[in-house]
Formats: structure tokens, sequence, C-alpha cells
């Protein structure tokens, strides 16, 4: 992952240690204060919310310590792309251009033009150079794109 991605995680990782945790724990209290738990939606609730959390927390732990964090700004490539580059491309059949960053799987957003490396057009571009053709072909149709400018920031 890189290392805005490993930073949005601990931060996560945070919150939900000390403000969602510590916020179940009282609505669990609370919610056994109405009296029968088989008939109490409130308590049934809050200890749904705290598996969730529970769950995510462990998600999260588990991805931190088994992932390896990449900074491209102390990587030596020049003229490739690579996990973590941003990339330029230009769509050959409707001359739009485009950019992404290449990143991990919980850091994709699309619509922020960050592409989880897993992605199909992430596959493509890899290892691909500055004027090379990108061709994204899916059971539907063939794409081809053209890469005009990678950036490691």
């Amino acid at each position: 992952m890189t290392v805005r991605g490993a930073e949005l995680l601990r931060k996560e990782l945070k919150k939900l240690k000390s403000v969602d945790r510590p916020e179940i724990i009282t609505a669990i209290a609370t919610a056994r204060e109405f009296g029968d738990l088989k008939e109490n939606a409130e308590y049934h609730a809050a200890k749904e919310k705290q598996s969730f959390i529970e769950g995510r927390i462990s998600e999260i732990e588990s991805k931190l310590s088994n992932s390896e964090v990449i900074d491209i700004t102390k990587l030596s490539i020049s003229n490739k792309v690579v996990f973590g580059s941003t990339v330029t491309i230009l769509n050959l059949d409707s001359n739009q251009i485009i950019t992404y960053k290449i990143v991990g799987e919980d850091e994709s957003d699309i619509e922020n033009g960050l592409l989880s490396y897993k992605s199909p057009l992430s596959k493509a571009m890899i290892g691909k150079s500055a004027d090379d053709l990108v061709q994204l072909k899916t059971s539907e149709m063939t794409q081809e794109f053209q890469v005009t400018n990678i950036t490691y920031k």
C-alpha cells in the first residue's frame, strides 16, 4: 500500500479504538438498563455495531501488519508505470485525457483518480513507459490508450 493508504488506515484504527469502541460500550451499558435483553432492540443493535467495530479493528490491524508500505518518492525509477505512480493516459478512441494514481485496494477511489493496482487498466499499464500503447481488452471490446506522462509523487 502507499504511504497515504497506511496513514488513512492508521487514522481509522485510532478513531475506532479511541472514539467508536468507548461509545458502543456506553451504548450497550445504557441498553442493558432497559430491561429484558431478549426483546431489547437497542441492546441487539448496539451488540451488532460492536461486532462490526471489533471486526473492522481486526481487519485493519491485520492489513497494517501484513502489508508492505511503498514510498514511491524513495525509489529510483524513471519512465516506467509502477505501483504508486501517477499516470496520464490518452484514450485513443475518445481523445479524453485521464490521470490515475495506482494505489492499493483499500485506497482505490475511481472518482478521485485513485485506481487499484488490481484493476484491469492498472494491470495493462504497469511496466509501460511514456508514449507506449496500452490495450484494455474486455469481453465486449478493446480500448486503446497512450501513456502520455508518468510522475512519482
